[in-house]
């Protein structure tokens, strides 16, 4: 796969990923002060889900590319399918 295609089947995956993994363990206030919404979560540890989707988007990468060398996947052919 062309080092651009890899990229942006990359970043596509990292952010489809990211937000199926932003909602998990999100605990909200209990007790809502003045100027915070009550559905706001008490620690998002956005850190450690970037980690986590980094990873999980790496295998999937790997995957993806994997069937592409393999010449099982080609975005040729889906793109020719598109434009018909």
């Amino acid at each position: 796969m062309p080092l651009f295609s890899s990229i942006m089947v990359f970043v596509i995956s990292w952010w489809m990923i990211f937000f199926c993994v932003l909602p998990l363990n999100i605990q909200s206030i209990t007790k809502p002060t003045d100027g915070t919404m009550p559905g706001a979560p008490v620690n998002p540890g956005l850190k450690r889900k970037i980690v986590i989707t980094t990873v999980i988007t790496f295998f999937v990468w790997l995957a993806i590319d994997l069937l592409v060398r393999a010449d099982i996947i080609s975005f040729h052919d889906i793109a020719a399918r598109m434009s018909m």
